[in-house]
């Protein structure tokens, strides 16, 4: 990612969005020749010279203390999610405006223990990392998203991959254009938490090569950490499911989290679940004997000739 850019991007963006009215400004008669606020009024609001806050705006934002954050976070309005962002592309750019080294991530962070802990779940659950790939998950969170591991033979599963470029997942969100701007406002987060990961890069460069939907959501510059919420689902085989999604940081790595996925008690939705686990057990009852009967027919000696 071109962090200068972005920076550029992001703050010039949330300007145009705040009227001067909105900023508390007295209101002057004739047109504007910007939408919003002007650089000019900005750096007056947030006490710094308009030098200086043109200069972080042009991307050198390293060098900008977090009383100048907080201050221009304040007159551009920002939301907790977007002040995180802003904050994440000033501690990853230095005060000339390069990306600084990239973070170091475990190479294998699923271990034994960790898909114990899945497994123990009696819930669907899954664990992602910022890139929204599928890393490991629970017989019924394969069951959830049987479709999304369907759609990956070649590679790791990713929501993203699959909410643009599988046509599948249409009918899967029953709020698609919901799902879509939570799954880009997340990867622009992570983009600012670690704009020098090559594999993120490569996923946006390629969705936005494939997609133009998420091309388009992308120039938005929304931004959203994928913590809590809802969604709502159209199973292939077990049909609608409204259910809860919480997100927890794995200990000691931040980047990787566990999604649980819980319906409310005595709902439809907690029926279905019911539902959803016995027809995940029957998958992989079936997915164990076709494996047997795979090995017995691969070690029966062959007739002689």
């Amino acid at each position: 990612m071109q962090i200068e850019q972005e920076i550029r991007s992001f703050l010039m963006d949330r300007r145009a969005r705040i009227t001067p009215e909105q900023a508390g400004l007295p209101y002057v008669g004739g047109r504007r020749r910007v939408p919003g606020l002007r650089r000019e009024e900005v750096a007056m609001l947030a006490g710094v010279s308009v030098e200086y806050y043109t200069r972080l705006e042009r991307g050198k934002l390293g060098s900008a203390s977090d009383s100048v954050l907080e201050a221009i976070a304040g007159v551009l309005r920002l939301n907790d999610d977007e002040y995180a962002h802003l904050r994440d592309l000033a501690r990853n750019v230095t005060p000339t405006g390069r990306v600084r080294a990239p973070h170091h991530q475990r190479a294998n962070p699923i271990n034994d223990s960790v898909q114990q802990v899945l497994d123990s779940m009696s819930v669907p659950a899954v664990v992602q990392n910022e890139r929204l790939d599928m890393l490991a998950a629970n017989r019924m969170g394969r069951a959830l998203y049987s479709d999304l591991i369907a759609s990956s033979p070649n590679h790791v599963p990713n929501f993203a991959r699959y909410a643009f470029l599988d046509p599948r997942s249409e009918s899967f969100y029953e709020d698609t254009d919901a799902s879509r701007d939570l799954i880009v406002a997340a990867l622009r987060s992570a983009a600012g938490h670690d704009p020098a990961d090559r594999a993120l890069t490569e996923l946006i460069g390629s969705l936005s090569a494939c997609s133009q939907d998420f091309a388009k959501r992308w120039a938005k510059h929304n931004v959203q950490r994928h913590s809590r919420g809802r969604k709502l689902i159209n199973h292939p085989f077990i049909g609608r499911l409204d259910l809860e999604y919480n997100d927890f940081a794995l200990p000691g790595n931040p980047d990787i989290s566990i999604v649980t996925y819980t319906a409310a008690p005595g709902s439809a939705s907690a029926d279905s679940l019911t539902i959803l686990d016995t027809w995940a057990s029957t998958q992989e009852e079936s997915v164990k004997t076709l494996e047997s009967q795979h090995e017995r027919g691969t070690n029966e000696p062959k007739p002689s000739v």
